[in-house]
């Protein structure tokens, strides 16, 4: 059925979830697994000081570490259950981009991604990577709410 999953995560305890089902779906098909959390860039304003964008700077090396830890420790975690997992970081400004380019270049046959469930006016002020990643994903997406 599906051999290769992938499952992105902004880290939300929703998000969570979803990678804990995704992870035991993977464990039922005997499918490897690639784990993404796609950081957004920071925008500074224009006419930044020297000062701010030190201290963005300094900001996005704290968020780098404490991201590659979360993805390190959940990639043993979905190994030590036996699975074959990759944990891979993306940068982009377009979050759905980064998961769809991430699936196909990886080979794999299965998104399995969290939705928070929003509609109407927060919807369309927040915006949606999950309906996003459905709108223009070839690949089948499972979403978990």
């Amino acid at each position: 059925m599906y051999s290769h999953i992938l499952i992105p995560t902004d880290g939300s305890e929703l998000a969570e979830r979803a990678v804990e089902r995704g992870l035991g779906l993977a464990r039922k098909l005997g499918a490897r697994v690639t784990l993404i959390r796609v950081v957004q860039p920071l925008q500074p304003p224009a006419g930044e000081s020297v000062q701010l964008r030190a201290t963005l700077q300094e900001y996005e090396r704290a968020e780098h570490t404490q991201i590659e830890q979360w993805m390190s420790e959940a990639a043993e975690r979905a190994k030590g259950s036996g699975l074959a997992c990759e944990a891979v970081t993306a940068v982009s400004v377009l979050p759905h981009e980064a998961i769809v380019k991430a699936a196909v270049e990886r080979g794999c046959d299965l998104i399995v991604i969290a939705s928070h469930g929003r509609s109407g006016l927060s919807a369309l002020l927040l915006g949606s990577v999950t309906q996003k990643v459905l709108t223009h994903s070839e690949l089948p997406v499972l979403v978990y709410r």
